[in-house]
């Protein structure tokens, strides 16, 4: 998130802070979902529950990953990471704080193949970890293509080799 005109002031406190803050919150959201979508045997490739069918915080968490993906079209061809980046921590932190706090409930109900809402919780989070790799990958490579292979290539070995083969996500209104 620095900008690059400016100078750097490089130190352990700082990179120890945003490890803590970003990196570590995002990996615990990504092992919450893989850890309780392998328990639960959770298919994306199941037709998606519709928008009008899910409950107002997957809708919201959604809005707001379109809201960074906006960010990402508009900044980016600007060479302005620092913005996209900080759209993304605080994407981030409510993805954490409010969406995976809000929805555990969700998650850790007995497995049921007719549990339309618990689906719609995974496909939402999914939808949201995969599309934040895509966002970030050119900023934050390495980490972006770990969690891509992961999540993506793991269950469809038709989907683009690497995150950076993928095209870069579309604002949708």
């Amino acid at each position: 998130r620095q900008n690059p005109t400016q100078n750097l002031n490089f130190g352990y406190g700082l990179t120890d802070q945003i490890k803590r803050k970003v990196f570590n919150t995002w990996w615990n959201v990504y092992s919450f979902f893989t850890g309780y979508a392998i328990a639960d045997e959770f298919d994306p490739k199941r037709a998606p529950v519709p928008m009008a069918e899910r409950q107002d915080i997957d809708r919201w968490l959604l809005g707001k990953l379109q809201e960074l993906i906006r960010t990402g079209n508009d900044r980016l061809p600007e060479y302005d990471a620092p913005s996209l980046v900080r759209e993304a921590e605080e994407f981030i932190d409510a993805m954490s704080t409010w969406y995976v706090r809000r929805c555990r409930r969700r998650f850790w109900r007995a497995k049921n193949e007719d549990d339309r809402d618990k689906l719609a919780a995974y496909q939402t989070l999914y939808e949201a970890l995969t599309t934040l790799c895509r966002v970030l990958a050119p900023i934050i490579p390495f980490f972006t293509d770990k969690l891509y292979q992961n999540l993506v290539r793991s269950v469809d070995a038709d989907a683009p080799e690497s995150v950076h083969h993928c095209p870069y996500p579309q604002f949708d209104e």
